[in-house]
């Protein structure tokens, strides 16, 4: 299939959704819980920033697949790189990675994904998706925080025996410390991580695991210093309070860059600075959950960039615009001390691998992370001048000097969100309140003006 060009601006042909959605959407919930589909998608027709839905309305997307599409809808690199016999030959012989990897599969990570590893991270695990990272992550710092009580100490028999009946000490009590409002998966560890919403959560058996309060910032920052540091140190104190006190160790802390799926809510460096200090102080792993912020959109390759800390994380997961997923780090003793301790059949997808290597040619190649921190600054400019003229609906504007991701606080997101999109832009919500805009990381400034155009037609109409 050829690329699509780029329309030249959004339109809207029937009521959104339309018809044909709607028909295909009845007929699909026979046989899939369709609840939460929004549109129909025609992917053929949809190129670039611009998505095209089965009833030929074409949109301006700037939730781009909830964040996870990297440089745009049929992009060529990675039509090209989805036509080469290397994926082929990794779809059709899918290979069991760990015990019977591809001749290629060397180059593919040291010469490929490695590219994008953060500063200092040397090693990475592949993985299928983000919520897997991050339970991948977790049984890293749980393994790790065993072996450094251990010391060189073997395995007893006694650890082995109660490891199979799910008892201490083979089964030990630890736990992961999160934040209030974090958003780190759906599957049951990542789980017991995740705290935005309760439709993710109720009747579902978790493990008793403490959350902390994430800073709760006033906007615009630099109005707001020292009361934002305050509620900083509060929340940094907790966690040394939790740590001491939680009926278990804590051997590791997992945090967003950015808390997205929340509500996009931000810390300063000096938070995340400290609270390194304080894993290393209590020798558990600081977990990085980057699978929404990494691979460019913060203006950085990746978010935890901006925090200039004095020696890497410990372990960054990552997913979404990477097109695969997994986790980087270093530390030798994260490396489990027996095969086969992290492992599964496919250890990732060789094929994903291959698209994700043509994602971070793009990005190296063309500078995107460099013209996102660019187009990031005009955007957030123009919506500071917007936000002037409409008050009451634009409110806590944020994401200033973190590229296009962007957010605010609205009185209703959801008449927003269904507004825009009838005038042919797709934006995204989360928290109770918010806007999160999520764009690619070929969007121009020449598309900002229809973006800041439907925003102020909606809320016009709002007002």
């Amino acid at each position: 299939m050829a690329p699509v060009s780029e329309p030249a601006a959004p339109s809207i042909r029937t009521a959104v959704p339309g018809p044909a959605t709607h028909s295909i959407k009845e007929e699909l919930d026979t046989v899939l819980d369709a609840r939460t589909v929004q549109m129909v998608i025609d992917y053929d027709k949809s190129s670039g920033n611009y998505i095209t839905d089965v009833d030929g309305n074409t949109y301006l997307d700037v939730y781009a697949q909830i964040a996870s599409i990297p440089v745009g809808y049929n992009n060529p690199t990675l039509l090209e790189a989805a036509r080469s016999p290397e994926i082929v030959s990794a779809l059709v012989n899918r290979p069991a990675v760990g015990n019977f990897p591809s001749h290629q599969w060397l180059a593919l990570l040291r010469e490929g994904l490695m590219r994008a590893a953060p500063l200092g991270c040397t090693q990475v695990f592949p993985a299928q998706s983000g919520s897997e990272a991050n339970d991948l992550a977790f049984k890293a710092a749980f393994m790790a925080y065993r072996r450094q009580q251990r010391a060189s100490n073997p395995w007893t028999e006694y650890e082995q025996v109660t490891a199979m009946k799910n008892q201490a000490p083979g089964s030990p009590d630890l736990a992961i410390l999160s934040f209030r409002n974090s958003f780190h998966g759906r599957s049951f560890g990542s789980l017991s991580t995740t705290r935005s919403k309760p439709v993710h959560k109720l009747d579902i058996p978790a493990f008793k695991w403490p959350q902390a309060t994430f800073p709760q910032l006033r906007y615009p920052s630099e109005d707001h210093v020292q009361e934002n540091a305050q509620e900083e140190q509060r929340c940094l104190q907790e966690v040394e309070n939790i740590i001491h006190s939680w009926h278990c160790p804590v051997a590791g802390i997992i945090v967003e860059p950015i808390q997205s799926e929340g509500g996009d809510n931000h810390a300063s460096p000096a938070f995340f600075q400290r609270l390194q200090a304080i894993a290393k102080t209590h020798r558990i792993s600081l977990i990085v959950d980057e699978v929404q912020t990494g691979f460019g959109a913060t203006g950085k390759f990746w978010a935890h960039e901006y925090w200039e800390l004095s020696s890497p994380p410990d372990i960054v997961t990552f997913s979404k615009k990477a097109q695969t997923a997994g986790y980087f780090f270093s530390d030798e003793k994260l490396r489990p001390d027996k095969a086969y301790r992290q492992f599964n059949t496919w250890m990732g997808d060789a094929a994903r691998i291959i698209i994700c290597n043509a994602v971070i040619d793009e990005i190296l190649d063309k500078k995107l992370v460099e013209k996102t921190a660019q187009v990031g600054a005009s955007l957030y400019d123009s919506l500071v001048i917007l936000g002037s003229k409409y008050p009451d609906r634009m409110q806590n504007l944020r994401g200033k000097n973190r590229g296009t991701y962007i957010a605010f606080d609205t009185p209703d997101s959801g008449v927003l969100l269904k507004k825009m999109r009838e005038l042919g832009i797709n934006i995204g919500s989360c928290g109770a309140q918010t806007i999160r805009l999520r764009p690619m990381l070929i969007f121009e400034e020449s598309h900002i003006p229809p973006l800041l155009a439907a925003f102020e037609t909606s809320f016009s109409q709002l007002a």
